[in-house]
């Protein structure tokens, strides 16, 4: 550390001296425009490592170390290369023999050290040759180190104050936000078979080229620091090679560029978002009710099951309300005592076709008597009644006989004994079917 106190004074005095001497190289000059090299004569005269490594000359001893660090959990993926410019070729530096104890060296204000008995790692770095000004070129370094050592184990720490950004600055570099989609990335690389003992770590730093003056440029990468942590928890410092790049302005190919006058007015659509979204849901609504509609208008003409028609009346009861209503038409009130006969002989002779299973109306008074003898009579029906009352009915019907108000009344009276003889009985109730007296 008090070696390198001197050297850091020297340093900073050489570095203000070196600055101003820039700026005074740079206010005489006119830095050409029309793609030529060399627009920043200071710049290269005077630049960030040749004067650290003068102050550190004079100073007799080391040099200020580059404070650089990427977070190596980082997984961003590094920015896309400049859309111009090729890679540069792999420049290795390093060796692979022990170092002495305390080794180490200055390149280009990058302290080099190797803690003694270590084995130095080698370092394959590629960068552009060309790029485009505002588009990070991508410095990729593999790290070749022993096994167990973890490359920047602490990270890339930027500092703005430090000598790291300053030279970065003073090179018109700049790193992008390691919190953003630019952040250098840490990844395993392939080991070489044939030595078991080394591993390989790849470090991939974007740096955006931004110079100060327009036109082609050749910018100058300074050498950077990669630190390498062994097990015993000793760092070991490499320094990288300085690159070159030559840049490009985004309009270095349009010759006299000049501000585009404003595109011609489009007319503007304005889209009515909610309409739209109001007028979707009112088709869905009305496809919705429409579905439903139909359905229900299918559901309510489905065929249903016809109710079952009510049970017959009984004949008997039938054939009595025929002869009631004969009996109150008033057809003997107004002297229609042939209809008055017919009425009581058709409920009759209906009556007894329902009751024993024959066509009374169609059948004539000897079909009836034939039928008769083969039915089983119900009740005290008398076969001899039935056959009186249809032959004096068919005097009247056949023969023109007109019958007298008596004559009617007693067939009607006739007819309603032959109805209710032929009934019949009604079922007996529980208890009288168990024998029990009834009270």
């Amino acid at each position: 550390m008090r070696a390198l106190a001197p050297a850091l004074v020297a340093s900073s005095i050489a570095i203000a001296a070196g600055g101003g001497a820039a700026r005074a190289g740079g206010a005489g000059a006119d830095p050409a425009r029309d793609g030529g090299a060399g627009a920043r004569p200071a710049a290269s005269t005077f630049s960030p490592q040749a004067i650290v490594a003068g102050a550190a000359k004079a100073a007799g001893g080391g040099a200020p170390g580059l404070v650089l660090g990427v977070p190596a959990t980082s997984g961003a993926a590094p920015p896309a290369p400049a859309p111009a410019g090729g890679a540069g070729s792999p420049t290795p530096s390093g060796a692979t023999a022990s170092a002495p104890a305390g080794a180490g060296g200055v390149i280009g204000g990058c302290v080099d050290s190797v803690p003694g008995g270590a084995t130095r790692p080698i370092l394959t770095e590629t960068f552009p040759d060309r790029g485009t000004t505002g588009y990070a070129a991508i410095l990729r370094i593999s790290v070749e180190h022993g096994k167990g050592e973890t490359v920047l184990p602490r990270g890339l720490e930027l500092q703005s104050a430090g000598d790291a950004a300053k030279f970065l600055r003073d090179a018109s570099f700049v790193v992008p936000d390691q919190d953003g989609g630019g952040a250098a990335r840490l990844t395993p690389g392939e080991a070489d078979p044939k030595k078991p003992d080394r591993a390989v770590t790849v470090l991939e730093l974007p740096l955006v080229p931004l110079p100060k003056d327009p036109g082609r440029q050749v910018l100058r990468v300074p050498p950077l620091p990669v630190a390498v942590a062994r097990a015993s928890g000793e760092i070991a410092s490499v320094c990288t090679k300085p690159h070159s790049i030559t840049v490009e302005d985004p309009t270095a190919s349009t010759p006299d560029a000049r501000p585009k006058p404003n595109p011609p007015a489009v007319p503007q659509r304005e889209e009515w978002t909610s309409l739209k979204r109001a007028l979707q849901w009112i088709a869905a609504g009305a496809v919705l009710g429409a579905i439903l509609a139909y359905a229900l208008r299918r559901w309510m003409k489905r065929p249903r099951p016809v109710p079952p028609p009510p049970p017959p009346r009984p004949p008997w009861e039938v054939a009595l309300e025929q002869l009631d209503e004969v009996r109150h038409a008033g057809l003997l009130d107004v002297e229609r005592y042939g209809e008055y006969f017919d009425r009581v002989n058709d409920a009759l002779r209906k009556y007894l076709g329902d009751r024993y299973g024959f066509d009374g109306l169609e059948s004539t008074t000897d079909e009836i008597l034939g039928a008769l003898e083969k039915a089983r009579l119900d009740g005290d029906l008398s076969r001899d009644a039935v056959r009186d009352f249809l032959r004096e009915c068919d005097l009247v019907k056949f023969a023109n006989v007109t019958p007298t108000p008596e004559e009617c009344r007693r067939a009607l009276d006739a007819g309603e004994k032959i109805v209710r003889s032929s009934m019949p009985d009604p079922a007996p109730r529980r208890g009288e079917a168990h024998g029990e007296a009834r009270p």
